[in-house]
């Protein structure tokens, strides 16, 4: 039998529903992969933001609003219908029944040739949960619109987001130790979200007639407290469970709210399906599609870690965090397992000079902000067994994906636009710092991004015990990172005057800005700012995270005593670039060489953060040109 309704194009549209959903959001992108032409209905487009594709139509309109749906359908040659309103706060199951029921009569109205339903897997009909029996209850009701229904009836559904899924998870990882209740013990056949979507989309194209009923699963049946183990494994957890039968379906429903990011309501309604077997007795569905071939629950939540991995490497974050709202004061913003705290910078630099600071993070260059917060982190990781922050960087400017940078490994790297760290000192999770450049000839964004998987409550405990201080850390690394952008190379122009061409500034200005000078100091050509001031010359060297602006507030007080002069110091602010000599002895040689060129024979020496350490250095090594420190 054709699948088209006659007068109906084949190429005309599929009417999604539920596309801002689990099931329906993934549905959506397989369609529009598959090169099928979508109509999305959805009550609030304006979720869906751009997780469409441009070839897909976005229409307004609610199941429970008949009026919203009139000529929504027109053209429509198949459905599929994927709504539910079990975190609904009213009578569910009216509103399921209500739902179908106007739904189905508007798509037989305009003609639809087939709807497909997602429904639950469940034995009978007296002994099953409400939630279970409105599910089969909405296909009756659908069927009764005269539409061809093939509707299919699925146990838990494995991926990162299901809710089943997520109930696992959040046992498994916050509860070492679990008291769990009979419904732990109940039997259900999962499938993978893939074969999932695999079952849904051949339907749309499938030759049948009447309406017809699969029920779908994975291989073989198995408990939740099987799933739990099983994700425990995966996650390499080690888990107890204490069986305790005394906890009511109401009282599991509180403990999961207590536990899990379920709703409490939500959680009454999914242990009540969960007390009954879900298990498939038809194998229709595997005889109706036999280039379908289910896996198994080690596969499927292999692979549903392995998704949300790739998912999270390829999240926007800027856009994430944004549909996810203003963010939390405590903690950062939670993507499944993930924890996220996140933050960006404006500078007026293109994004490759913007980028530059980024790309030399590291080794002798530090990490921009707390140099002695990261080595008090590397000695910590040293007692644990951890590598520290000893390792450096094999080249202070060149990068590639693998390179060791201190503590952390390049995990992916483009060009002048994104770079993704993989932290390898000893923690109870996984984590991951990346930094994203987007911009235009003028102004960039750098968006620093840190992400945490946590291994079990350990993990948690450890996130939100130090997130304080990483706010911290990583708020001035950001800000470190912003300063350390070089200014336009016309700056720095061969027509630039030498200290030896500039005028000395008036000793008795009181208001007057510095003088820009610059130096040739052995490889570099060093810019500095010299105030000028009574009393004696004062070197202030600024820290890793700076430039010689940093001085810009002090100076004018310290040059009623001293003559300041705060040299942008090597790889810094507007001096050369250099790509090594970070070293004590060469730091220390810049010094004693711009001092050279000043003409002057001993100065202060004042620094502020690794400024310090160069002063020290130069201490050691020109004790002869160093006054006092």
């Amino acid at each position: 039998m054709p699948t088209s309704a006659p007068g109906v194009d084949p190429d005309s549209p599929i009417l999604l529903t539920g596309a801002t959903g689990y099931v329906g959001g993934r549905l959506l992108r397989a369609l529009e992969e598959a090169g099928h032409r979508v109509r999305c209905l959805t009550r609030r487009p304006e979720a869906l933001g751009d997780r469409a594709a441009a070839t897909t139509e976005v229409v307004e309109g609610d199941v429970l609003d008949r009026d919203s749906l009139k000529g929504r359908m027109d053209g429509v040659r198949a459905a599929c219908y994927l709504v539910h309103s079990m975190g609904s706060g009213g009578d569910f199951v009216e509103e399921d029944r209500r739902g179908a029921r106007n739904f189905g009569e508007e798509a037989s109205l305009a003609g639809v040739n087939r709807i497909v339903y997602l429904g639950g897997l469940g034995e009978g009909s007296g002994e099953l949960s409400p939630h279970l029996r409105s599910r089969l209850e909405v296909a009756e009701v659908l069927r009764e619109s005269g539409v061809q229904v093939l509707e299919f009836r699925a146990s838990i559904v494995i991926g990162s987001g299901s809710l089943s899924f997520e109930m696992i998870r959040s046992l498994v990882e916050r509860l070492p130790v679990m008291v769990t209740p009979k419904w732990v013990n109940v039997t259900a056949q999962p499938i993978a979200i893939e074969d999932l979507l695999q079952y849904l989309s051949a339907a749309l194209d499938f030759e049948a007639s009447g309406h017809v009923v699969f029920e779908v699963g994975g291989p073989e049946p198995v408990s939740y407290g099987d799933l739990m183990r099983e994700y425990a494994l995966q996650r390499g957890l080690r888990r107890w469970m204490v069986p305790v039968p005394l906890l009511t379906p109401r009282l599991s429903s509180l403990w999961l709210g207590l536990v899990t990011p379920v709703f409490a309501r939500v959680g009454r309604k999914l242990i009540d399906s969960i007390r009954h077997p879900t298990v498939v007795r038809d194998d229709g569905a595997r005889r109706a599609f036999p280039h379908i071939r289910p896996v198994g629950v080690r596969e499927a939540m292999a692979a549903a870690l392995r998704n949300e991995d790739r998912h999270c490497a390829e999240t926007r974050w800027s856009d994430a965090l944004a549909a996810a709202g203003e963010t939390r004061d405590w903690g950062g913003v939670r993507f499944g397992n993930r924890l996220v705290d996140s933050r960006a910078v404006s500078v007026d630099r293109p994004p490759a000079a913007a980028f530059r600071p980024i790309r030399r993070i590291g080794g002798t260059a530090g990490w921009y902000f707390g140099t002695w917060l990261w080595n008090l982190r590397g000695l910590l990781d040293l007692a644990a067994g951890g590598v520290g922050m000893r390792r450096g960087r094999r080249d202070p400017d060149a990068l590639s994906v693998g390179d060791v940078l201190d503590c952390w490994r390049v995990e992916m790297l483009e060009p002048d636009r994104r770079m993704r760290l993989f932290a390898e000192m000893k923690l109870p999770g996984r984590a991951w710092l990346e930094f994203v450049v987007e911009g235009d000839e003028t102004t960039s964004t750098i968006r620093q991004t840190a992400i945490f998987d946590p291994a079990g409550l350990l993990g948690l405990v450890y996130w939100y015990a130090v997130w304080p201080l990483h706010r911290l850390v990583f708020a001035g690394m950001l800000r470190g990172i912003a300063d350390a952008v070089p200014r336009p190379e016309a700056d720095a122009s061969p027509e630039a005057p030498t200290a030896c061409e500039a005028d000395m500034p008036d000793p008795a200005s009181g208001s007057r800005p510095p003088v820009e000078k610059w130096a040739e100091v052995r490889s570099l050509r060093m810019r500095c700012l010299d105030w000028g001031g009574r009393g004696d010359p004062v070197l202030a060297l600024h820290g890793l995270a700076s430039s010689a602006h940093w001085y810009d507030i002090l100076a004018p007080e310290l040059r009623e005593r001293f003559r300041i002069i705060a040299p942008d110091q090597r790889g810094h602010g507007r001096t050369t670039q250099a790509p090594d000599g970070y070293d004590g002895p060469s730091v220390a040689a810049d010094a004693a060489g711009l001092l050279d060129v000043l003409g002057i024979e001993q100065a202060i020496l004042f620094g502020h953060s690794w400024g310090g350490n160069v002063a020290v250095a130069a201490a050691v090594h020109f004790p002869e040109r160093v006054r006092a420190l």
